[in-house]
This record gives C-alpha cells, sequence and structure tokens, in this order.
C-alpha cells in the first residue's frame, strides 16, 4: 500500500511537471520521501537509510523556495543525507571486487564538472557546491562499491540528478522541461537505492537464518542417554 501511494504521488508529481501544472508538483513533491521512508522502515531496513530518506525529504520541502538561503538549506539537508547513505554503506555494505563506475572515473568526474561549472556558478554558492559534489561522488562510488549494481546505479542517478539542478544555477542550457528530469532522475535514484539496499541486506540474511535454524533443530534433537551399567 506504502509503495502504491509512492508510485502514485511519483507519477502525480512527473506528469504535473510535464504538463507545468506547478500546483500538483508542490503537492506531490513533499509526499515523496516520507512514503519511502515509511515503507522502508516497515520492511526493517536499517534506521540510517531512513534518516538518509528524511533528510531528502528536508531538501525536497526547502527547494521548492527559490531563495539562495533556501538552495543552501536545501543542499545541507541534502548532503546530511548522503552522510547518512555513507554510514549505512559503511557499517553494513560489504566490500566488492568490482564497482559499478571505478573510482578514477568518478574522481574524473567530480575534478571535471567543478572546474567548468565553477566560473558560472554565483560566488557565495562555489565552495558550498563543491564541497557538496565530494561529498555526492564519494556516496554514488560507495553505493556500488559495497551493495551492488542496483544500489551503485541509484548512487549514479544521484549525482546526475544533482548535476542537472548545479548546471541550471549556473544558467547553463537546459533541456527542455528540466525539473522534469530532475524530479525524474531522482526519484528513481532514492528508490533503486533503498531497494539496492533491502535486497542486498535479505540476501546476506538468508543464508545465515537458514544456517541458524539448522543450528536449532540439532541443538533441538535430543542426545541419547548413556545406558547404565548397574544391574
Amino acid at each position: 500500500m506504502l509503495l502504491a501511494c509512492f508510485a502514485a504521488a511519483a507519477l502525480t508529481d512527473l506528469v504535473s511537471l510535464a504538463v507545468g501544472f506547478d500546483g500538483g508538483h508542490v503537492v506531490a513533491k513533499p509526499l515523496l520521501m516520507p512514503l519511502l521512508a515509511a515503507w522502508a522502515a516497515a520492511r526493517g531496513t536499517p534506521r540510517l537509510l531512513v534518516a538518509a530518506l528524511l533528510c531528502g525529504w528536508g531538501g525536497d520541502v526547502l527547494l521548492l523556495s527559490d531563495s539562495d538561503r533556501a538552495f543552501l538549506a536545501g543542499m545541507a539537508s541534502f548532503a546530511a543525507g548522503h552522510v547518512c547513505y555513507l554510514a549505512l554503506f559503511g557499517r553494513h555494505g560489504t566490500p566488492r571486487a568490482r564497482a559499478l563506475v571505478p573510482a578514477p572515473v568518478y574522481a574524473l568526474t567530480l575534478v571535471t564538472t567543478v572546474a567548468l561549472l565553477w566560473p558560472d556558478l554565483p560566488a557565495d554558492l562555489r565552495v558550498p557546491v563543491a564541497g557538496y559534489s565530494a561529498l555526492l561522488v564519494a556516496m554514488a562510488y560507495t553505493a556500488g562499491v559495497r551493495f551492488g549494481l542496483v544500489t551503485g546505479l541509484g548512487g549514479a542517478l544521484f549525482l546526475l540528478s544533482d548535476t542537472l539542478i548545479a548546471t541550471g544555477v549556473a544558467h547553463w542550457p537546459q533541456p527542455p522541461r528540466p525539473d522534469f528530469w530532475i524530479m525524474l532522475t531522482y526519484v528513481a535514484a532514492q528508490f533503486l537505492l533503498v531497494s539496492g539496499t533491502r535486497r542486498a541486506l535479505e540476501a546476506r540474511r538468508g543464508p545465515m537464518t537458514t544456517y541458524g535454524e539448522g543450528r536449532s533443530t540439532q541443538d533441538a534433537t535430543p542426545r541419547p542417554t548413556p545406558r547404565s551399567t548397574t544391574p
């Protein structure tokens, strides 16, 4: 039910953006992350994952305003969410032999993007955007290297979504309906981060549960009592 409500809110938001109906976007956008967080919490996902989504909700609400202060506060809220994701990946993730995107590619993307955006960003946003970008890239890379393909794809889409926002702030040429593409990649990113993390954790719990049940069954089996040799 919660997942269906999330899907309905996401569809309403995206359709509203596609047709230019601002009212639908203002109503639907703040519902997205609370619904996804409630769905994740109902399935026993770690609290850090729920906290990351709620930080995303704070950023979503703040970015509904066009003021610079709201933008900075929203970026700080998303940054807190990335810290939660990094803590989650570090605590519950397992190092993998191959990442979705190699670390040098992410590092080159970070340096190139910040260098190109720097001259066109407002002076008071340059350092915050650079710092936020480094944190975002760290989250995107760690998602793939600790939790695999689906979670890594979520991290990569989050990076793409926020890069589209940054190019808009820098007044670079934008695709038609840029807010639609920003929200499409953002909603997909958050959902993939949640579903990929859940899938990886459940796959890891499965063998452990089976082993534990096997041990419990063996331990519960009564052992034969040695017969007395006394007549």
